[in-house]
């Protein structure tokens, strides 16, 4: 074995210009696949990282019976929910935990109504990571201690023809199931980019919401935010064994159409890089194609001295891994350093801004990332795609017979 592998390392060499050629299209294959690879796992953080904004965190925390009913939004209160609170901080990756009321109602103006979820968030606590704070275009976010004060999205007051200013009325279901309503004043509207979504919430402070559906000092909800989407599962073990009385969902459970849209994202990105890679493969096969025509008569040489048809064969297929092995170890290198430069400084989008909804969730800036076992893995699939696109190659190299490889011309 160890006499195959040098003689096949001194035959990838032998025509070090075709061999060239191949590593190559197999190393910019790689750095291609690798970077866009980096873009997908960039654009999946900000894409779901938003999402998660836009819903309020990645975990929720509920009395129990509420998601049996969560389309409904119903008013259950939580038993002690400063305690929750607490114990969710304390969480190592945890960077936020609220408490909320969540329910639904009607807004409405002198030209119309539209019905919407109502959430009555702690302003002073929920302002840092909420991303209708962060696209306030005209007025201001909530307060703490604020009573009629109303903050809607853009599509929601086009659809009022509702400015900052402009009193509305909120109608919502209370504790008993029964309708409460008061005159509210808006103070801000935010800008997402979204127009279905602006529709859909309004948010008014917690100390309003419990005055007004009967809730005293109480909260249906703790929002939960996380450093990174993706780590939802661990502490939502960890939570759920340490608040046994209480419902903990993720996003992935409670929005299962996030879930879905990220499956079928990874499933295009998989094929894509399929093709990437099949694109290098042929280059590798052309090698060695070539290489079996060019070395026939040396074939029967190596045959008439005894070499076995299965040693012939495994002579080949080393020289493509081998020709695997090193464009994954250059494409490796060198598609990290470029997703992790490019990381640095990211993607500039600010040219998709207004395109939908896709594009407003991304941001105007990606940063692309991948994992060093994502590196890793990319590496092996190379040489073992080399591998097999020397196998046909080598097959019939193993079948010439010597005394008609020694005559060829």
């Amino acid at each position: 074995m160890p006499k195959l592998l040098v003689l096949a390392w001194r035959n990838m060499w032998r025509n070090w210009r075709r061999t060239t050629i191949a590593l190559l299209a197999t190393v910019l294959g790689l750095i291609l696949l690798l970077f866009m690879q980096g873009l997908i796992e960039g654009s999946d953080q900000a894409i779901y990282g938003n999402a998660v904004r836009l819903y309020g965190g990645n975990i929720q925390i509920h009395a129990p019976g509420f998601l049996a009913k969560a389309n409904r939004l119903p008013l259950l209160p939580m038993d002690d929910a400063d305690k929750v609170v607490e114990i969710a901080s304390a969480q190592p990756d945890v960077t936020l935990a609220a408490k909320r009321i969540n329910t639904g109602g009607i807004v409405s103006s002198r030209d119309t109504a539209a019905p919407v979820a109502i959430a009555a968030i702690q302003p002073s606590v929920e302002a840092a990571n909420s991303i209708q704070a962060d696209n306030i275009t005209e007025g201001r976010f909530l307060q703490d201690g604020e009573g009629d004060a109303v903050v809607i999205g853009r599509g929601l007051a086009d659809m009022l023809k509702a400015q900052v200013g402009d009193r509305v009325t909120l109608l919502g279901k209370s504790r008993g199931e029964t309708m409460r309503q008061r005159s509210m004043t808006i103070v801000g509207i935010y800008d997402l980019g979204m127009r279905e979504a602006e529709k859909g919430t309004v948010f008014v402070t917690l100390a309003e919401a419990q005055s007004l559906y009967n809730l005293r000092n109480e909260a249906t909800a703790v929002n939960v935010s996380l450093q990174k989407v993706g780590e939802e599962e661990k502490v939502v073990n960890d939570l759920q064994a340490q608040l046994p009385g209480h419902e903990v969902n993720s996003w992935d459970t409670l929005r299962p159409e996030i879930r879905q849209t990220m499956e079928t994202k990874a499933m295009t990105s998989n094929i894509a890089g399929f093709i990437v890679l099949a694109v290098a493969s042929i280059g590798i096969l052309n090698l060695m194609l070539m290489a079996v025509f060019e070395r026939t008569r040396e074939m029967g040489v190596l045959a008439a001295l005894g070499m076995k048809g299965r040693q012939i064969m495994l002579l080949f297929l080393l020289e493509g891994a081998m020709i695997g092995v090193v464009g994954a170890l250059i494409g490796c290198v060198l598609g990290w350093l470029v997703v992790f430069a490019v990381g640095r400084v990211g993607f500039d989008l600010s040219y998709g801004e207004g395109m939908g909804d896709i594009t407003a969730l991304l941001g105007n800036r990606i940063f692309p990332t991948i994992s060093l076992m994502g590196v890793v893995w990319r590496g092996i699939a190379v040489v073992l795609i080399a591998a097999l696109a020397s196998f046909f190659p080598a097959w019939q190299a193993s079948r010439k017979e010597p005394a008609v490889a020694l005559h060829h011309v």
